[in-house]
């Protein structure tokens, strides 16, 4: 079903058109039609899946034109760099329209955000901090708000954040439409969804736990003084666009990109302790193609929707199962292919088990044939029996030989409307060279695989 049969007015369609996109997703699907209808929602699907344009398209559609009043739409995110892509959304779809919107969020200063807020807008997309400040300071009055929506709400949950969630929901009229958009659903959720819903519909695309089907999964067992070294020859051997890299701390993250930008790699770092100038630049740059490799902790990349993203490597094995959906959600988004590695140590064997029974599969274990392991590479709850001469990429649509060809986005189906997630490639996203172009050679002895 084409969006022009969603019941979307012809304007927003447009919108839709002008950025190449043409057949909505399943939560689109399912979505656009409740919130149009103005009921509640709480809606659940893997990354990738084009959850924002399944709110965004029907709240324009509700809000029809610009007013004066102060804003009648407010969108919580978890980060800034999520709030910067759901705010490009907004401004992409609603390009027919003269609906204004405005990103608030901390890194900066108050000034313009103050500014932007007394010209009057229709749209705030918030953190929770500097919103926080704004209606303390009476900038920001909620008095006319329509429409609530948490975004990445589990996330958001996680960080701590329930206690102002509940506030910021308190000085929402009683009378508003509230929409919640997750990865997963916790039993955290369900608590906040009964003080802030009411009789919402609810949308399930896939297991909640599941992971997505176009992600191959990978263990490489390793002692934990080999780690770095068989990060090192994994990228040295992968034929990869761009490759993203999870540690759990930002300490931890700086030391894997020293190391790495000392082996002549082009590293971009993304974490908390970064100044918003610094991560503006690291996310852009590995948008664009200056970096082919972004090390990040699990926070500040929740943000990150870039396309071509052909890797990703858990260096450090998350300790909370729904991280590792969340962190290989970043590859093998809008119907592409993709391959999740992770570094098990034998002291991480019991959370690779957690995960293990979270996404209910066993994840296949490589050794990396050539690589000299101290201790065989074998933790003790796995079985070493799939070496690996290469560790391949995924096979599928427009996936080999180096080119990613345009299976990111050639399906044509929206996802966030954020600059580096554009059909056939998009505004510089995917990483080396743009979608469907040639591959760069990585460094002077590289070459890629036939």
């Amino acid at each position: 079903m084409p969006f022009s049969r969603l019941g979307l007015p012809a304007n927003l369609v447009r919108g839709v058109q002008a950025m190449g996109y043409t057949d909505p997703t399943p939560v689109q699907l399912r979505a656009i039609p409740v919130v149009l209808s103005k009921r509640d929602l709480i809606a659940s699907a893997q990354t990738g899946t084009g959850k924002t344009a399944a709110f965004a398209l029907p709240v324009l559609a509700g809000l029809g034109a610009h007013k004066a009043a102060g804003p009648r739409v407010l969108v919580l995110e978890p980060t800034r760099e999520l709030g910067a892509q759901v705010e490009t959304a907004f401004r992409d779809f609603g390009r027919f329209t003269d609906i204004r919107s405005t990103i608030i969020h901390g890194g900066v200063g108050y000034g313009k955000q103050r500014s932007d807020l007394r010209a009057g807008t229709d749209i705030v997309i918030a953190t929770v901090g500097r919103l926080m400040d704004f209606l303390r300071e009476k900038t920001l009055t909620l008095d006319h708000l329509e429409v609530l929506i948490l975004d990445e709400v589990d996330r958001m949950l996680d960080m701590g954040f329930v206690n102002d969630v509940k506030r910021i929901v308190a000085l929402c009229p009683k009378k508003r439409q509230t929409l919640f958009f997750s990865a997963t659903i916790p039993p955290e959720i369900e608590e906040v969804a009964r003080f802030a819903l009411q009789n919402p519909e609810r949308i399930e695309i896939g297991r909640a736990r599941t992971v997505n089907e176009l992600v191959k999964h990978a263990i490489y067992p390793v002692a934990f003084e080999q780690k770095f070294d068989l990060l090192r020859a994994l990228l040295d051997r992968t034929d990869y666009e761009s490759v993203i890299i999870f540690s759990r701390t930002k300490h931890g993250a700086d030391r894997i990109a020293r190391k790495l930008k000392a082996n002549k790699h082009s590293v971009a770092v993304l974490h908390a302790n970064r100044s918003q100038n610094q991560r503006v630049e690291a996310l852009d740059g590995f948008k664009k193609g200056r970096y082919e490799v972004m090390v990040a902790t699990d926070i500040a990349a929740r943000g990150i929707d870039v396309a071509g993203v052909s890797h990703v490597i858990n260096y450090d094995v998350p300790e909370n199962p729904e991280d590792y959906v969340h962190r290989i959600g970043r590859t093998g988004r809008a119907m592409a292919v993709g391959d999740a590695f992770m570094l098990a140590t034998p002291e991480e064997a019991g959370d690779v088990r957690d995960i293990e029974r979270f996404i209910g599969t066993k994840i296949p274990v490589q050794k990396l044939e050539g690589f000299n392991y101290v201790d065989g590479g074998r933790p003790p709850h796995i079985d070493t029996s799939h070496p690996s001469k290469n560790p391949r990429r995924s096979g599928g649509g427009g996936g080999g030989g180096g080119q990613r060809g345009g299976s990111g986005g050639g399906q044509g189906r929206p996802q966030t409307g954020g600059g580096g997630n554009r059909p056939s490639g998009g505004t510089g996203g995917g990483g080396g060279g743009g979608s469907g172009g040639p591959r760069r050679q990585r460094r002077g002895e590289w070459k890629p695989r036939k």
